[in-house]
């Protein structure tokens, strides 16, 4: 029986040992934490074909140099040397073209596609209620220049196939979430996209996991590595050595520096978010919705909970969080939506978590050229819980040598290098 390492228990490392266990393989999840509070619990819980567009377009990056000078920014950078942020910087300029975004549709469009497909079949197990709905999502926009931008974007939804995007105007939204007034000249209704709880559905699959004999090792960080020809034969955590075979890097934010440990070179960066949940909220939302302008995410939640979140810092995994930033995500909903009245919650009610940044948008997934045994499943940014359960069955279809779900061309692990 192979002998799988998977390195990271977020939804990625957990996908991948839920396919990797089916077909027959010993599977070991190793994570420096519990489990219990990583970047896949705190997210907006959007399972969404329609983000085809990755974080790298011409236009973040002029808003980006606007922006980084105010750490309460939606998008911010913070400023500092760092030889990786710099490289990771300039890759991330030059795959900010209009050509590179167009390409980055197809492959994101499928991955989603695949993940929904893949979450849906889920919910038809009896281990697994995780709140999912297949409502769709707005996109709403305050300012003419957003709208003018939300009519290319529904163009362009048509013309890879997600025929059932709609650009509403006023009334139209309005209709949708007649609960509550919004603000806004309209908006993009997304049908193909769907929503769910992800704290229930990180704490069933663990669960799982445990039941059918997956090993799941928390609060042991992996230090090394025992290296023969081309391929990993050890893991070497600070507690335990770990035979393998194979070995899954899904490690999120903390990537980059694992990778360094086998000489590979990875261009990534922490993301740092943020959100808010209202457990039995006052208020009333039909549909998840990105308020464009604010750069904010809402989802109404199992029933009877709202999350707020958002923003993006680029920043280390060392410094600090920035709580000024939590009033400014909740500002911007206030903007959006006049009769939320929600004031910051004490800091321990305040979730932040770091998403794994690529220099292009695009996750690294599969195998590296450097070693024969060791699979790259990381820098999904905002779209990890997306596109989880897709990138574990993939990862699961390269381990085995199976037929791919999907074209991975575009999410080579070494096509930085």
């Amino acid at each position: 029986m192979s002998k799988v390492i998977i390195i990271g228990g977020g939804i990625i490392g957990l996908s991948s040992a839920y396919y990797l266990q089916q077909s027959g393989h010993a599977v070991t999840v190793i994570d420096k934490t519990d489990i219990t509070d990583n970047c896949s619990y705190g997210n907006a819980g959007y399972v969404c074909p329609s983000h085809f567009i990755p974080l790298a377009t011409p236009g973040i990056v002029l808003q980006g140099l606007k922006w980084m000078f105010d750490s309460t920014s939606p998008f911010y950078v913070q400023p500092r040397f760092s030889k990786s942020l710099i490289d990771w910087g300039l890759k991330f300029m030059r795959s900010a073209t209009d050509e590179k975004v167009a390409k980055a549709a197809v492959p994101l469009r499928d991955i989603a596609l695949l993940s929904q497909r893949l979450y849906e079949e889920w919910t038809s197990l009896p281990q697994f209620k995780f709140a999912y709905e297949h409502k769709g999502l707005l996109e709403i926009f305050q300012t003419e220049k957003a709208k003018e931008h939300a009519k290319h974007t529904v163009e362009k939804a048509h013309a890879l196939g997600l025929t059932d995007t709609e650009l509403l105007d006023y009334a139209a939204l309005q209709n949708k979430e007649p609960q509550t007034k919004i603000n806004g000249l309209g908006a993009v209704y997304f049908k193909c996209d769907a929503h769910l709880y992800p704290n229930k559905l990180m704490q069933q699959l663990l669960e799982h996991l445990k039941n059918v004999g997956v090993d799941i090792v928390c609060n042991e960080e992996v230090v090394s590595f025992e290296k023969n020809s081309k391929s990993i034969t050890k893991v070497f955590t600070d507690k335990k050595v770990y035979d393998a075979n194979t070995v899954i890097i899904a490690s999120g934010s903390w990537s980059r520096e694992l990778a360094e440990k086998i000489n590979l070179k990875l261009p990534l960066m922490p993301g740092r978010g943020y959100s808010v949940t209202l457990e039995d909220s006052p208020y009333t939302i039909n549909h998840p919705a990105v308020l464009v302008e604010g750069r904010v995410a809402l989802t109404p939640m199992d029933g009877n909970k709202i999350r707020f979140g958002g923003t993006m810092e680029i920043t280390s995994t060392q410094t600090a969080p920035r709580m000024n930033r939590v009033e400014g995500l909740l500002k911007a909903v206030r903007r959006f939506y006049p009769e939320f009245d929600i004031a910051v919650p004490p800091v321990e009610k305040i979730w932040y978590g770091f998403r794994p940044c690529s220099a292009d948008g695009l996750p690294y997934l599969g195998r590296t050229n450097k070693w024969k045994n060791v699979v790259m499943a990381t820098g999904h940014s905002m779209l990890g819980l997306s596109l989880g359960a897709g990138t574990g069955k993939l990862i699961s279809e390269i381990v085995n040598e199976q037929p791919l779900s999907m074209d991975i061309g575009p999410f080579d692990p070494d096509r930085f290098n």
